[in-house]
C-alpha cells in the first residue's frame, strides 16, 4: 500500500443517505439551555421603616420617579405621593424638604398632565402643612412660581395662576413677602416692554399690552384671569399690612387685634391702693407715653426690594407701570368700544374686567394711605391721574349691566335693579361704588369748585341708591357709606350733608336688614354723631335726622331683646356714648323706655349676657329721673338672681350716688331720686321677696321646705343655696348703703316701721330674709335708737327659729350647712347688742310645751349661749331664767336615765353661771 492510499483513508468523505439525519460533529457546540424562575423574597417584602402605597412604593421611590424622563411616570408618581401622604400624614413632616422641592420643580414641566397633578398635590399639601412649617422652604417655592409665571410656554403660564391661587389661599403672608418680584411677573404676563420714542433720550422703558394669538383664550379673557389674581394678591398685601387704618366703615373681620379691651377698674381696690391706674397722654386706641425719643422702624434699615410696597418709592414705581396698563384694559372693555351696545350697558365679560381694574386701583389707593406723608401721596395721584380718570372712567358713569334674558323661576332679587348680577356674580352697583370711592379720594375741600361737576354726579348717584329701597348686601353698603362719609368731609356745610344723612336714614329704616348691614349703618351714624358733637361745641346746629335716629335707639333696644345680642351690644354702646354727652333727645327717649328695658321679667337687662347687663346698669346713672315704679323694677332685678350680685351691688351704688345721701358738695339734680322712694328701694331689696311672694309662702307646710319649732311662732322657709348666697351678698351692700346715711336713728326708725308693717304678723318667713333683717339691725343700731316691743318679740322669734334650724341641720345636708356661719353670726350679734332680745328669747323657751325630741336641741342651745364670750355677761344677768329652764327640763326627764346632753348642760351651768365669774373670757364657741 502506498502513502497516497493512507491519506485517502484519513480524509474519507462521508456519504449521506437520503432521509437520514446528519450526524453531529465531534466539535459541535451544544446550544440547548434550560430556564428556571428566580425568586428573591426580600425584595417583595415591604420596608419596615418607610410605609408604602398600593403599588408597594415608598416615599423615596416616588420622589426618585419625579426625575424620570417619561411624563406618565412622573404623573403616576405625583398621584402616588398624594395617595401615600393621605394614608400616612406623618410622612410629610419627616420628608417635608424633599417633597416641597420635588413638587415645586414640576411647576414648569412640559406636560400639562404633570402640572395639573402637581397643582392638585400642592392643594392637598397646603391643607396639611402650616405656614410656620413651610416658611423655611417658601423662597424655593416662590422662585419656581416666578419661573413658571415668566415661562415662554403659554400653558405653563396659565397653570402658574392655578399654583398662585393655592398659595394665596393657604399662605398669603408668606407670598406677599416677595411682592416686588411677583408684581413684576404680573405685569409681564399681560404686557411687554417697549422703548418709547418720547423717552428715548431718558433711556426709560414703557409698557404696553401684549397680544398672543397662540393662547387658548382671548386676550381680554387672559387679562381678566391675570388681573383677578393680581387683585387677590394686592388684597393679601393690604390685609397683611402692619399699619391698620381705622376707617370706621370697614367690614367686621375675625381679628383679635382689632378688638378693644377696656381696663376693668375696681374703685374699692384703687381706693385702698391695691390697684394702680396708668394714665396715657392722648391715648385713644393706641396709648402713647409722652417722650422726646422715637424708635427707628425696621423697615428703614431694609433694602428697597425687601420693603416691597411698604416703601413709598416702590409703590409709586408700581403705580406708574400698572395704571396705564389698567387704563388700556378699561378702554378695550368700555361701552365706547362696543358698537352693538347702546348707552352705558356692559357685557358680562367687559364688566368683570372693568370691575377688576377698579378693584386693583382701589387697593393701591388703600396702600397709599398707609404711608406717613398721605397728603403728598394724594396730591401726587391727583396731579398724575385725575385727568385720565375723569376722561375714561366718568365718561359713561353710571354703568349698568346687559345680561341675556333667561326664562327661569321668578326671583324677587331679579326685579331689583341693584341686585342684578351677571353670571359671574359681579353686580354693577359695586362697580359704580368702587369707581366713586376712587374718585372722591382724589377730591378735597380745597378743590371743591374745580371738581363740582363730577362730584355732583357721584352725590346724586349715592343719594338715589340709598333712597330707592333696594336690598343691599354688606359689601355694597360698606362701599356706599365710605363714599358718603368722604363726600361729607369734602363739603361739610349742613346744606350738603343733611340730604346725605337723610338718605342713609332711609336705608336704615328698612325692615329685615341683615346684621352686617345694620352694624355698618350703626357705625356710620355713631361716627357722624361724634364728629358733629365735637363741631357743635362751638356752633350748635345739630342734624334733625341724627336727633331722630338717636331718639329711636332705646325703643329699638327694648324691642330687640335677646334676638340679636351682638346688635344689642352695639346699640347699648351708642346709647351710652350719647347719654354721657347729655344728648337731650336720647335721654328723653331713654327715660320713656326705661320701664321696658329694666323690666324684671322680660326686660332687656335680664335677657342679655353679663357684659351687656353691666353697660345697661351704668345707663341708670344718666336717667333724668328715677320714679318709684322704675325703682321697684330695679329692686326686683337685684333680688331675682338674673344678674350677678356684683352687678346688683353696682346698681345699688349708682342709686346711692343719685340720692341726696351721697354727700355731694355741689347740688345734685332736683327730684332725681326721691328720699321716700330710695328707702322703699333699699327696704324691698333687703327683704328679698315681694309682698305677693311672701303671701304665697304662708300656705306652705312641712319639710323639706319648712323648718318649724313649737317654741316660736315663726316658721322658716328654706331657700336654695344660690338664692340665699345672692340675697346675702346684696344684703351686705344694702347695709353698707344704710350705714352711710347721716341720721342713723331716723334711718333705723324707717327700717323698724317697714319691718313692723310688712313682716310682723307673718307666720312663714324665708331664712335669708330673717338673717338680712338681723344683719341690718346690727348695722344700724346705736344708743339713740328706740326699739318697739313688737319688733323685740319679732326679732326674738326670728333668732330662736334660726338657731333651732342651725342646730338641727343634718351633716349630710351640704347645701344648708353653708348657710350656718352667716346666720349664726347675725343671731349672736343681735343677741349681744340687745340684752332684752336675749331675755325675750329665753322667756319663750317654755319646755313644757314641746315634745321630748326637742329637749336636746334646747339644752345644746343653752350650752352654746353660756359658752359664748360675747353673751356671758347677759347670760349671767338672766341666770334665774336659765336655771328655771334647766329645772323644767329635769322635771320632764325625772325617773329616767340621765343622758349625756343633760350632764353637759349641768356642767356648763355650774362652770359659767353658778360660779359667777367676774371677767368672762373672749372665747367664741363654735357649734
Amino acid at each position: 500500500m502506498t502513502k497516497k492510499r493512507k491519506r485517502q483513508e484519513d480524509f474519507q468523505k462521508v456519504k449521506l443517505k437520503v432521509g437520514k439525519k446528519k450526524p453531529k460533529l465531534e466539535n459541535a457546540t451544544d446550544t440547548t439551555f434550560k430556564t428556571k424562575a428566580i425568586q428573591i423574597p426580600q425584595q417583595l417584602k415591604e420596608d419596615g421603616v418607610l410605609p408604602t402605597q398600593n403599588r408597594k412604593l415608598n416615599i423615596k421611590d416616588l420622589l426618585s420617579q419625579m426625575h424620570h424622563y417619561s411624563p406618565g411616570v412622573k404623573h403616576n408618581a405625583l398621584l402616588g405621593l398624594k395617595e401615600l401622604l393621605s394614608q400616612y400624614p406623618f410622612v410629610i413632616d419627616a420628608h417635608l424638604s424633599s417633597i416641597i422641592s420635588e413638587v415645586a420643580a414640576v411647576f414648569t414641566d412640559k406636560d400639562s398632565g404633570v402640572r395639573g397633578a402637581a397643582v392638585h398635590l400642592l392643594q392637598f399639601l397646603a391643607s396639611k402643612i402650616k405656614a410656620e412649617q413651610i416658611a423655611p422652604f417658601f423662597p424655593l417655592v416662590s422662585a419656581h412660581l416666578s419661573s413658571a409665571m415668566t415661562h415662554i410656554s403659554e400653558g405653563i403660564q396659565e397653570d402658574s395662576l392655578k399654583v398662585l391661587d393655592v398659595l394665596l389661599e393657604a399662605y398669603p403672608a408668606l407670598l406677599t413677602d416677595r411682592s416686588i418680584i411677583l408684581l413684576k411677573n404680573f405685569v409681564e404676563l399681560i404686557s411687554h416692554q417697549q422703548l418709547s420714542k418720547r423717552l428715548k433720550s431718558r433711556d426709560k422703558l414703557s409698557w404696553m399690552l401684549s397680544v398672543n394669538p397662540n393662547r387658548r383664550v382671548t386676550s381680554q379673557q387672559w387679562r381678566l384671569n391675570v388681573l383677578t389674581r393680581l387683585k387677590k394678591f394686592l388684597q393679601a398685601v393690604v390685609d397683611g399690612s402692619s399699619d391698620t387704618e381705622d376707617e370706621g366703615l370697614q367690614e367686621q373681620k375675625d381679628n383679635s387685634n382689632s378688638v378693644r379691651n377696656p381696663i376693668c377698674i375696681s374703685w374699692k381696690l384703687h381706693a385702698n391702693n391695691q390697684q394702680h391706674i396708668q394714665l396715657f397722654e392722648s391715648g385713644g386706641l393706641r396709648p402713647k407715653i409722652n417722650s422726646s425719643f422715637r424708635l427707628r422702624s425696621l423697615t428703614s434699615v431694609m433694602d428697597s426690594a425687601e420693603k416691597g410696597l411698604s416703601s413709598a418709592e416702590n409703590l409709586k414705581g408700581f403705580i406708574e407701570i400698572i395704571i396705564p396698563l389698567l387704563i388700556e384694559c378699561w378702554i378695550e372693555a368700555s361701552p365706547a368700544q362696543s358698537a352693538p351696545i347702546l348707552g352705558n350697558l356692559l357685557e358680562s365679560e367687559s364688566q368683570q374686567l372693568m370691575h377688576q381694574v377698579l378693584s386693583i386701583i382701589h387697593l393701591l389707593w388703600k396702600l397709599t394711605k398707609r404711608h406717613d406723608e398721605t397728603y403728598k401721596m394724594e396730591l401726587w395721584l391727583r396731579m398724575n391721574y385725575l385727568v385720565d380718570f375723569k376722561h375714561h372712567f366718568m365718561r359713561h358713569f353710571p354703568y349698568s349691566l346687559q345680561d341675556t334674558v333667561k326664562h327661569k323661576k321668578k326671583d324677587p332679587c331679579k326685579s331689583n335693579r341693584n341686585c342684578m348680577k351677571s353670571s359671574n356674580n359681579i353686580d354693577h352697583l359695586l362697580l359704580n361704588l368702587t369707581l366713586c370711592d376712587i374718585m372722591v379720594s382724589l377730591a378735597s375741600a380745597s378743590t371743591l369748585q374745580t371738581d363740582s361737576g363730577w362730584l355732583d354726579m357721584i352725590r346724586k348717584f349715592v343719594t338715589d341708591t340709598l333712597q330707592d329701597g333696594s336690598k343691599l348686601n354688606s359689601k355694597q353698603v360698606n362701599r356706599l357709606l365710605g363714599v358718603t362719609w368722604r363726600l361729607m368731609q369734602i363739603q361739610q356745610n349742613k346744606v350738603a350733608t343733611e340730604p346725605l344723612i337723610k338718605a342713609v336714614y332711609t336705608l336704615y329704616q328698612q325692615r329685615n336688614l341683615l346684621f352686617p348691614v345694620r352694624t355698618l349703618l350703626l357705625k356710620f351714624f355713631s361716627r357722624v354723631y361724634q364728629k358733629e358733637d365735637l363741631r357743635t361745641q362751638r356752633i350748635r346746629s345739630r342734624s334733625k335726622v341724627l336727633s331722630r335716629w338717636l331718639a329711636g335707639l332705646p325703643q329699638q333696644l327694648a324691642l330687640l331683646g335677646l334676638r340679636n345680642p351682638e346688635l344689642s351690644n352695639q346699640l347699648i354702646d351708642i346709647i351710652h356714648s350719647a347719654a354721657s354727652r347729655s344728648n337731650k333727645e336720647l335721654l328723653q327717649s331713654l327715660q320713656a323706655t326705661a320701664a321696658r328695658i329694666y323690666d324684671p321679667l322680660e326686660g332687656t337687662l335680664v335677657l342679655l349676657p353679663a357684659e351687656a347687663q353691666r353697660r345697661l346698669v351704668q345707663l341708670v346713672y344718666f336717667l333724668p329721673c328715677l320714679p318709684a315704679s322704675l325703682l321697684a323694677c330695679l329692686s326686683r332685678c337685684c333680688i331675682m338672681g338674673r344678674m350677678s350680685s356684683d352687678l346688683a351691688a353696682t346698681l345699688i351704688g349708682i342709686l346711692h350716688m343719685r340720692s341726696s345721701f351721697a354727700g355731694w358738695k355741689c347740688q345734685v339734680q332736683d327730684n332725681s331720686v326721691n328720699d321716700v322712694d330710695y328707702f322703699s328701694f333699699l327696704f324691698s331689696t333687703l327683704i328679698g321677696f315681694s309682698r305677693e311672694e311672701l303671701t304665697s309662702l304662708q300656705g306652705i307646710r312641712g319639710k323639706p321646705h319648712i323648718s318649724q319649732t313649737q317654741l316660736s311662732p315663726i316658721r322658716l322657709y328654706l331657700t336654695d343655696l344660690d338664692q340665699f348666697l345672692h340675697h346675702w351678698a346684696v344684703t351686705e351692700v344694702i347695709c353698707h348703703s344704710l350705714s352711710t346715711i347721716p341720721s342713723q336713728s331716723q334711718c333705723f326708725d324707717i327700717l323698724q316701721t317697714g319691718i313692723c308693717k310688712y313682716l310682723v304678723g307673718l307666720v312663714v318667713i324665708p331664712d335669708s330674709t330673717a338673717g338680712s333683717v338681723l344683719c341690718a339691725i346690727n348695722k344700724l343700731l346705736d344708743q339713740a335708737c328706740i326699739i318697739s316691743e313688737n319688733l323685740h318679740r319679732f326679732l326674738a322669734s326670728c333668732c330662736y327659729s334660726l338657731l333651732y334650724f342651725l342646730l338641727t341641720i343634718d351633716r349630710e345636708d351640704a347645701e344648708h350647712l353653708q348657710k350656718r356661719d352667716m346666720l349664726w353670726r347675725s343671731c349672736i350679734s343681735a343677741l349681744a347688742l340687745l340684752p332684752r332680745l336675749l331675755r325675750l328669747m329665753l322667756q319663750s323657751l317654755q319646755v313644757s310645751r314641746i315634745c321630748r325630741e326637742e329637749l336636746p336641741v334646747v339644752a345644746q342651745l343653752l350650752r352654746l349661749l353660756m359658752q359664748h364670750g360675747q353673751l356671758r355677761s347677759h347670760m349671767i344677768t338672766n341666770e334665774f331664767l336659765v336655771q328655771q329652764i334647766i329645772k323644767d327640763i329635769m322635771t320632764l326627764k325625772s325617773g329616767e336615765v340621765q343622758e349625756q346632753w343633760l350632764t353637759d348642760l349641768h356642767y356648763c351651768f355650774n362652770i359659767y353661771l353658778a360660779s359667777h365669774p367676774q371677767t368672762p373670757g373672749p372665747m367664741n364657741t363654735v357649734y
